[in-house]
């Protein structure tokens, strides 16, 4: 019998469920910023995004069944619940959307690739030691978070030039 994620000791366990929240925080905030600008300069690049980080967030489920790491059923919703309340903060405007919510979104989504990034080059580490990984993989997901982090950086720069300059 497997012991439920969140009760496990076990550190792999613990720290791919804990990716595993925060990825389905990012899918979410991705989601929301995609449906936010669509329709403008935004709108294409949020669209392909939403697509990947959707797919990484499979393959992070997939790596945990092949590791045979339970999945916990509370972080990830801790991780939805988390986007939602996020949309309650101040944006300069009492009802609705604003410049400066792209700008902060755009910022959170950063800050998620730079997580996964960090998950991504920690598989690669003991990959070589662990038959599972596929280091293939891996160094494909690396690629991947590094190309949307560049993306990013881009689509921020402009942000901020709408909601700042």
């Amino acid at each position: 019998m497997q012991i439920p994620a969140a009760l496990s000791d076990d550190h792999l366990t613990i720290y791919l469920n804990d990716h595993l929240a925060g990825s389905t925080f990012g899918v979410e905030l991705a989601r929301r910023c995609r449906a936010s600008n669509r329709g403008n300069e935004f709108g294409p690049f949020l669209e392909e995004l939403v697509t990947e980080v959707e797919t990484d967030r499979e393959e992070l489920e997939r790596i945990m069944d092949r590791l045979e790491r339970p999945h916990d059923r509370i972080k990830p919703a801790a991780g939805w619940l988390a986007e939602k309340l996020g949309r309650l903060k101040p944006n300069g405007r009492v009802l609705g959307y604003s410049p400066l919510s792209r700008l902060l979104e755009l910022e959170g989504l950063s800050a998620g690739v730079r997580g996964k990034l960090a998950l991504w080059r920690a598989l690669r580490a003991i990959a070589p030691s662990e038959p599972r990984l596929s280091e293939a993989q891996l160094d494909r997901l690396t690629y991947r978070a590094e190309e949307q982090l560049e993306q990013l950086a881009a689509k921020q720069a402009r942000a901020a030039q709408l909601a700042l300059g």
